[in-house]
């Protein structure tokens, strides 16, 4: 065993690094979210502040302070010659975060259930497209996942082992992803245990083995104290915001017109575990069944249901939510990636699932071969030239000849052994999955970095050169946070419509140089109120304009707006500036 778990580890170590850590660098900042989050907590590490993120002049107050510290950190380890993107700095908390839930999955199934199976479960977690696109940007959500994963999964090895001694690292965790993202890691871990319980007819045991009550108090008071701190320094801001704006309204009310139907994430769930879903719908429908006919089951064989308890609350709890994103299903997925790979039941229902699952791969690689010669058409205004760029680089070629591979692989395998040997026949699956991520997928983001983010990192440069003294920055229309990073220049961001021109003006009086930068796209200098404005273009990348603009002019096309009623915006509460 001790061998095997060694082998194990390192297959695992050696996917996990492939699915998300090669060319991690290769790409820069993504806008909007992974800029900010890079910006604050590179600020951190600069500045010396260790409490209060803060991204572009103004505090960030959306999340706890985790994250922060350790891009933080990283920047600080980090060489600048090594990572002049700031790419690795910035992500590798999520890439890390990604790594370390794949492995406690892993050495969560092997007593069980053998290592082909953990590595599988491991696979299953770490392919779903949603945690291949997350884990490879900084955010705040991979480490909730992880948080919330390895303490659940760490709290499940404890009831199933009665002796076992206090469950502090569990505990520990679930508090580290409370100073991650707030209290929804708890939310999401006691309701989902108490289910679980409920299901066992087993409630008061469950909560007795794993100290329900001490160790909530004990994941409390490893994130109580930033908060005190960060109440006591700033206040009332800080509670309205974080308590009040981006934990409170988010779910009861609709944010930045993120809605959508009680069903919302049955699609997101569909989507996120392909092209293992049909395996997914038989977990659920096979363990839904036992949890109502079948007697209780001994700890120790009760992780499918388990996994089943957390799914389901994740999923109800977020449907009930007004504001709704794909990434609130990410704490799912752990437990998905259990349901798939110790699905459990009738050998005709089984073998159904599993072909059924070799045809969404055939479908999936049918869709990226039809798609290819197509792709020439997509015309994105914020992404020029992309359309033509996949269709010569034949991502979407390989994508579909890795899909195809992998139905094939299947395919073989349930023919050859009649649907025996499930551990050798997921993993065939699996494995040309891993290669599509190296091969098709991170090609294409760098694809998309090269035409969406390359020119405003461009842009920054062409502002730290051309930059006067006293001279303020604001970028108009479409606004990117990279600006920020890239510059490393306080930049006043504004909209697209005629108020946006109002507030610039009403936001930088006239005073020494006597100009202004402004990064301006296409689209936005095009419209009636900045059409003839005087300006000098000092540089152009994308579809983006550097200006200089003299500040009388901004003035008085500003009071030329105000005169005709359009009123500014600038001083209305926003939760979510930068």
């Amino acid at each position: 065993m001790r061998r095997q778990r060694l082998w194990l580890v390192l297959a695992v170590l050696a996917l996990g690094a492939l699915l998300f850590v090669w060319r991690l660098g290769a790409v820069g900042q993504w806008d909007e979210t992974p800029a900010i989050f890079a910006a604050s907590g590179r600020a951190m590490a600069e500045t010396g502040d260790w409490l209060t993120p803060r991204v572009n002049g103004h505090p960030r107050f959306d999340k706890p302070v985790l994250i922060y510290w350790l891009i933080g950190g990283f920047t600080a380890l980090l060489p600048a010659g090594w990572d002049p993107l700031g790419s690795w700095a910035s992500t590798l908390p999520s890439a890390l975060a990604m790594i370390a839930l794949m492995l406690g999955l892993a050495l969560t199934v092997l007593p069980r259930s053998g290592p082909w199976v953990a590595l599988e479960a491991a696979l299953a977690f770490g392919l779903s497209p949603l945690v291949l696109v997350w884990g490879r940007v900084s955010v705040s959500d991979p480490l909730l996942v992880a948080c919330v994963g390895l303490g659940m999964l760490g709290l499940w090895h404890t009831y199933a082992h009665p002796r076992a001694p206090f469950p502090w690292w569990p505990w520990l965790v679930l508090g580290l992803g409370v100073l991650t993202k707030g209290p929804v890691a708890l939310v999401i871990a006691v309701p989902s245990l108490l289910l679980f319980g409920f299901w066992q007819r087993d409630l008061g045991g469950l909560c007795r083995a794993v100290r329900l009550v001490p160790g909530v108090a004990l994941a409390v008071l490893v994130a109580l104290p930033w908060y005190v701190l960060e109440l006591l320094v700033e206040g009332q801001p800080f509670w309205d915001s974080f308590f009040g704006y981006h934990n409170l309204q988010r779910y009861t009310a609709v944010v930045n017109n993120h809605a959508g139907p009680w069903w919302f994430y049955a699609p997101v769930m569909v989507i996120a575990s392909l092209p293992f879903t049909p395996l997914l719908l038989l977990g659920i429908a096979s363990q839904l069944q036992g949890c109502w006919w079948r007697r209780p089951l001994k700890p120790e064989q009760s992780l499918p249901r388990f996994a089943l308890a957390w799914l389901l609350f994740v999923v109800l709890f977020f449907s009930i939510s007004a504001t709704k994103l794909p990434s609130y299903m990410l704490p799912a997925l752990p437990a998905a990636a259990l349901l798939i790979a110790l699905v459990d039941a009738p050998s005709r229902w089984l073998t159904w699932a599993r072909w059924a699952s070799v045809l969404m791969a055939a479908v999936m690689a049918a869709a990226f071969w039809i798609a290819a010669p197509l792709a020439v058409q997509i015309d994105s205004p914020e992404i020029p030239g992309l359309g033509p760029a996949l269709e010569a680089s034949g991502v979407l070629v390989i994508s579909g000849g890795l899909f195809a591979l992998a139905a094939i692989a299947g395919a073989a395998l349930l023919w050859r052994r009649g649907g025996r040997w499930p551990g050798s026949w997921l993993l065939a699956l699996q494995l040309p999955l891993v290669a599509w991520q190296v091969l098709g997928l991170v090609p294409t983001g760098e694809l998309v970095d090269q035409r969406r983010q390359q020119p405003v990192r461009q842009l920054a440069e062409q502002v730290r050169l051309q930059q006067r003294p006293g001279e303020q920055l604001a970028m108009v229309g479409v606004n990117k946070p990279s600006l920020h990073y890239y510059s490393r220049k306080v930049v006043l961001y504004v909209g697209r419509p005629p108020s946006g021109l109002l507030d610039l003006a009403e936001q930088l009086p006239p005073q020494a140089p006597g100009t202004a930068l402004v990064v301006i796209d296409a689209t936005t200098a095009e419209l009636p109120h900045w059409q003839d404005m005087p300006h000098q273009q000092l540089g152009a990348a994308g579809i983006y304009r550097l200006w200089r603009v003299p500040l009388e002019a901004l003035q008085q096309r500003g009071q030329a707006l105000a005169a005709s009623g359009v009123e500014s915006t600038w001083r209305l509460p926003n939760p979510e500036r930068y």
